[in-house]
């Protein structure tokens, strides 16, 4: 069963987390965000929205449709200055037009089945010359081999049969570049990034973390009978190796000028 984002039991699952290092440095590097106003589209907690204001934005909005993750982020930024959320969804955001330098779309649109109304509203509240950053995995980021860092890698080694359901939810960079192109963005570049999700001292500590299903939506198509056979099948896989068990995710990041609109 997929995550419910509107239970409030998971109100804090995407707020207790940091920005990790890395991407911090690759938007320092590829963006310029001081002075600038952002919107962050599927919030969530607000972590990215915290991040950017961190990096020097005047203002930075996160917008969500889940009134449950709102209220996460707001308890997560609410000694953040200049950082406000609102109602809202990648269809119809709820933003002002041409408002926004950058958009940030974080781990979102794998959750959507129209990625051109997703773009098209990216447009609209952007200013001509901002910047989209789409970031998300394609279905090679998520098939990797699994190891003490790609964890997510034995999920599938164990259970192929969630390699149909994990493919079924995801764009290819080819189809995300072409949605870009059609709703007035120029693709500027395309970059891989491996970025650290969490760091377990102890295999007991990755255990439980597998048991809570927490952010890792594709858990939820295992039994729990299943899923205590994967953390089996993960303890052996991961035998040979000592402590700490550095998590990493590996992710695709376009980056996207607007040239003209389409709204």
């Amino acid at each position: 069963m997929p995550i419910n984002f509107h239970d409030d039991k998971n109100r804090r699952t995407y707020a207790a987390r940091i920005s990790d290092e890395s991407w911090v440095s690759l938007m320092k590097e590829m963006v310029e965000v001081s002075n600038k106003r952002v919107a962050d589209i599927g919030c969530g907690g607000g972590i990215y929205t915290k991040a950017l204001i961190e990096m020097g934005a005047t203002q930075a909005i996160g917008v969500d449709f889940s009134e449950v993750m709102l209220k996460g982020a707001m308890e997560n930024c609410k000694n953040t200055p200049n950082a406000a959320f609102l109602l809202g969804n990648a269809y119809h955001s709820n933003l002002t037009a041409n408002e926004f330098d950058i958009v940030l779309e974080r781990a979102l649109i794998h959750h959507l089945s129209d990625l051109d109304a997703c773009f098209k509203e990216a447009n609209r509240i952007m200013k001509t010359g901002g910047i989209l950053i789409v970031q998300d995995r394609t279905p090679e980021d998520c098939l990797l081999p699994g190891d003490e860092n790609h964890i997510r890698g034995y999920f599938f080694e164990k259970f192929p049969r969630l390699i149909e359901k994990e493919i079924a939810r995801r764009y290819d960079v080819n189809q995300v570049q072409q949605a870009l192109e059609s709703n007035g963005f120029r693709l500027d570049k395309t970059v891989s990034i491996r970025e650290i999700r969490r760091v377990y001292d102890h295999f007991e500590a990755l255990n439980t973390d597998l048991l809570l299903r927490t952010g890792r939506s594709i858990l939820h198509e295992l039994t729990d009978d299943e899923l205590l056979d994967l953390i089996s099948f993960i303890k052996d896989k991961l035998s040979g190796y000592k402590a700490p068990i550095v998590e990493k995710d590996s992710w695709t990041i376009w980056f996207a000028v607007k040239i003209n609109s389409r709204y």
